[in-house]
């Protein structure tokens, strides 16, 4: 009966360990920034809809039932969102998610602090972190990073 017990054992460890490894031969998603729309605020916060093109380079559809934003400029939080939405990206292809971010007063002025000394065309960094979620295992991560060129002051005329 022990010898029995312990094939058992080593044959579900070794399932296991096949499925997880199956798992990690993904390649990572690919998200891109693709637009930004003024939503209404409550009090002194800024809000958008963040446009994502997502990109799935797998041969497997990715699903999801909810996703999560966070946006870093210059090192410093910027904006965050959570969205319920549900759907799919499908195998070798793309779609386009909206996300609701929040940017605090707070955030803005501790931008507009740090951002004092910049000049007109500086670059400043970002980086732009989230996940789809889809379940325990399912959750799939993606992170984007890169510069932004700081704006140009409005001509007074």
């Amino acid at each position: 009966m022990p010898r029995l017990l312990r094939l058992c054992l080593i044959s579900m460890l070794a399932a296991s360990l096949g499925a997880c490894a199956s798992l990690s031969n993904r390649d990572p998603l690919r998200v891109d920034l693709v637009g930004l729309e003024t939503l209404p605020g409550q009090g002194l916060e800024v809000r958008f809809a963040v446009k994502l093109r997502v990109q799935n380079p797998n041969d497997s559809a990715v699903s999801f039932n909810g996703m999560a934003l966070d946006l870093d400029v210059n090192g410093q939080p910027l904006a965050s969102g959570v969205s319920d939405q549900s759907g799919s990206v499908p195998r070798f292809g793309e779609t386009v998610l909206s996300v609701p971010v929040s940017i605090s007063a707070f955030s803005v002025v501790r931008q507009a602090w740090g951002a004092a000394g910049y000049q007109p065309g500086q670059e400043v960094p970002y980086v732009l972190r989230g996940k789809l979620a889809d379940g325990l295992f399912g959750t799939r991560r993606f992170s984007d990073s890169g510069t932004l060129n700081w704006p140009q002051p409005p001509s007074p005329y």
